[in-house]
């Protein structure tokens, strides 16, 4: 563990001398301190109001016992088996089935799931998406995760900034920044190493959290054949919010921008096939015996409205027919 600590303070402050040394590539002597003071604002704001931050962006809403019982009601069981205090419980109005957690701390955390993973999976799968959420919290990734994402976002606007700059032509060297070609490589290779540290980041802590989640809910098998169906599911609908912060990216269970989900060098979050195998040698190792389904078969007009169904798990009530949405 306090290796993992060192690792995350060196990677959050690869990021920080990313933007830091983008400010000077502006502004020269000026540039750099006003970028490092901003640098500095952000880190404070993503420790403090990590959580909210996050929330917002995703337009996630908060629901409760009363809204949605059974989602609540799960959540809160998974948190006692993993030794958490009971997060909040947020659900995001959007088709794309995924899931993240966020807060600074276990003590001000939370979870968020879609709507499109509640009417994905089923109450097993749900659970084990739910315990690597969990998993995050109690490895303490999710704070870790906030402010890489809110600094990498910064480098990335940063970015824009200075190709809007050289459009019109006030890239020029000054005596204060290093010039055009500066400006140029900061354009093409900051950006480029933000993700990069935004990987390492995710990838090794997507496996451990599978790890924890699995063993929290009790059956690997079912966290795998929610990653798969997840997988299938959101490579075929655009999630328009996360499209829009890309740098956010890697705190979803499975990488949310579209067609982006193969483990290669700019992938934030490892092959799902690679997970999935893991989380089988697991099952394996605790004598969990079972088989995966090859993908999401279920018929687009079967009847899912049994107890088992998810819709069930955060919908309170039905009015002539139609489902209570948990929200309003």
């Amino acid at each position: 563990m306090p290796m993992n600590y060192a690792k995350t303070a060196l990677l959050l402050a690869a990021l920080t001398a990313i933007f830091v040394a983008m400010g000077a590539l502006v502004g020269g002597r000026s540039g750099l301190m006003v970028a490092f003071v901003i640098a500095l604002v952000m880190n404070v704001m993503s420790l403090w109001k990590s959580d909210t931050m996050v929330l917002k962006m995703f337009k996630a809403q908060e629901v409760d016992p009363n809204s949605a019982p059974e989602l609540v009601a799960i959540v809160r069981e998974l948190s006692a088996r993993a030794e958490l205090p009971m997060p909040r419980v947020y659900v995001m109005n959007n088709p794309q089935p995924n899931a993240f957690a966020t807060g600074r701390s276990p003590t001000r955390s939370a979870v968020a799931v879609s709507t499109g993973l509640l009417e994905t999976l089923n109450r097993d799968e749900l659970a084990g998406v739910i315990a690597h959420e969990l998993a995050h919290i109690k490895n303490r990734d999710t704070l870790t995760m906030a402010v890489a994402a809110t600094i990498g976002g910064a480098v990335s606007m940063f970015a824009q900034y200075l190709q809007i700059g050289a459009i019109f032509g006030s890239g020029r060297n000054d005596g204060r920044g290093m010039g055009m070609l500066g400006t140029l490589a900061a354009m093409i290779l900051a950006p480029m190493a933000a993700m990069l540290v935004q990987m390492s980041i995710s990838r090794s802590r997507e496996y451990a959290a599978d790890r924890m989640g699995a063993m929290i809910a009790g059956n690997p098998l079912s966290l795998a054949s929610a990653l798969r169906k997840i997988n299938a599911k959101a490579r075929q609908i655009i999630n328009q919010p996360a499209e829009s912060i890309p740098a956010a990216a890697h705190m979803f269970i499975v990488n949310p921008l579209n067609g982006r989900g193969i483990d290669s060098l700019f992938s934030t979050h490892p092959n799902v096939e690679n997970r999935i195998a893991e989380l089988e040698a697991l099952a394996r190792e605790m004598g969990v015996t079972g088989t995966l389904p090859a993908h999401d078969d279920t018929p687009e007009n079967e009847d899912r409205s049994t107890s088992d169904n998810p819709r069930d798990i955060w919908v309170a009530g039905q009015s002539h027919g139609r489902p209570r949405r948990p929200w309003g």
